[in-house]
């Protein structure tokens, strides 16, 4: 009788399984593995989110009289990648006007609210319109003139306009809640969206949710998003704003779907120009948009929501 068929060996193999399973581990080639790389460096992206996440948080207890200069220097960071990505294109945009016309939008919406900044937004549109009209002078046809004043009016929307929802969140007060918990409210579900779909789409995802726009979003990692994101918008709800729990689910799905699309949004943006990351001005992070294009539709839905439902 050989050595591996004798008693000794059926001992010896008991005794490594009583050890394995003593200990916890098997084979490691039995745990799960990510299904996608995380492509891009964790540790800076970290460091970054974390000083970015404290400028907020500091922005925020401060009030509106920190918070919009926040907004609106992140607006006119944004607007800035976005145009200079378009003029690299061949866009005919005038980058520092329309900068301007951004700004404004933001910051009227302090004294006015959304009646200044529909006003200010409608008369910067008229000012693309017009504008593109003359550019090359009385006596020259407009070039590109469609192509140009659309995607001016597209980029007053996307940026400065859903901007100003984010910015005007500070200014809510109900029942002795400040808007700074508003502010929390929404960036909370937004955060958790945006980590779980990551995690769950990571290990998870194989079925593509939109591969001709966004390969590497897939329906797993929009389940772990919708699951994180109504999660964080009833505690949020129950315990920050002191609102019912069940409509926080309904408003984490909301922000769930925005975020979800703004991030498709700002892919095929992306896509169309051949390019990956808007800038590299926050290393592992891309640019502001690459960090924005979530929450901006979010901020819009979320102004929304708790103006004509919540408060």
């Amino acid at each position: 009788m050989g050595v591996a068929d004798g008693p000794d060996a059926s001992r010896v193999g008991r005794i490594g399984l009583f050890r394995r399973s003593r200990s916890g581990q098997g084979n490691p080639d039995d745990l799960p593995k990510p299904k996608k790389s995380a492509g891009r460096n964790l540790p800076v992206a970290i460091a970054v989110g974390a000083a970015l996440a404290a400028v907020v948080l500091l922005s925020v207890w401060i009030g509106p009289v920190a918070w919009y200069p926040l907004v609106a220097v992140a607006m006119g960071f944004a607007m800035w990648e976005v145009l200079g990505q378009l003029r690299d294109k061949g866009y005919r945009l005038p980058m520092w006007r329309m900068i301007a016309l951004g700004q404004a939008i933001v910051w009227i919406s302090w004294p006015f609210g959304a009646t200044g900044v529909v006003a200010v937004f409608a008369l910067s549109a008229m000012v693309a319109m017009f504008s593109q009209l003359f550019r090359y002078g009385r006596k020259a046809p407009p070039q590109n003139y469609l192509r140009d004043t659309a995607t001016a009016v597209f980029i007053l929307a996307w940026i400065p306009l859903f901007g100003s929802f984010a910015a005007m969140l500070s200014l809510f007060e109900s029942n002795g809640v400040p808007g700074g918990l508003y502010i929390i409210t929404f960036m909370l579900c937004v955060v958790a969206s945006d980590t779980g779909g990551y995690t769950a789409g990571v290990m998870f995802g194989t079925h593509p949710m939109a591969p001709a726009i966004s390969p590497k979003k897939t329906w797993e990692g929009f389940a772990g998003s919708l699951v994180a994101g109504v999660l964080a918008g009833a505690l949020a709800f129950q315990f920050l704003i002191h609102e019912p729990w069940w409509l926080g689910l309904v408003f984490g799905a909301l922000l769930v779907v925005a975020s979800s699309l703004g991030d498709l949004v700002e892919s095929q943006f992306k896509r169309e120009l051949g390019i990956k990351d808007m800038s590299g001005l926050l290393p592992g992070h891309g640019g502001f948009m690459d960090r924005l294009d979530g929450m901006l539709p979010s901020a819009a839905v979320t102004w929304i929501f708790f103006t004509l439902v919540v408060l």
